[in-house]
C-alpha cells in the first residue's frame, strides 16, 4: 500500500525519513530546528528519532 501523503506525521515515529517533504516538515516543526540542521543530525547519528534527539538536546 503506498503511503497516505495526506497523513501529517510519520509512517514509522522511530525513523526519521528525508525523502518525503512531509516527513522532513514534521520533524523540523517537532524538533524545532531547520531542513539543513536535521539533514546534519542524521548524517551524523543516523535516523533514529532517539538518536536524533538525543544528539540535538547535546548541542
Amino acid at each position: 500500500m503506498a503511503d497516505d501523503k495526506t497523513l501529517r506525521g510519520p509512517q514509522d515515529a522511530s525513523r526519521i525519513s528525508l525523502g518525503e517533504d512531509y516527513e522532513v516538515q514534521y520533524w523540523t516543526d517537532k524538533f524545532g530546528i531547520s531542513a539543513d540542521e536535521l539533514h546534519a543530525a542524521v548524517a551524523a547519528v543516523g535516523n533514529s528519532a532517539d538518536a536524533v534527539e538525543r544528539h540535538l538536546k547535546k548541542a
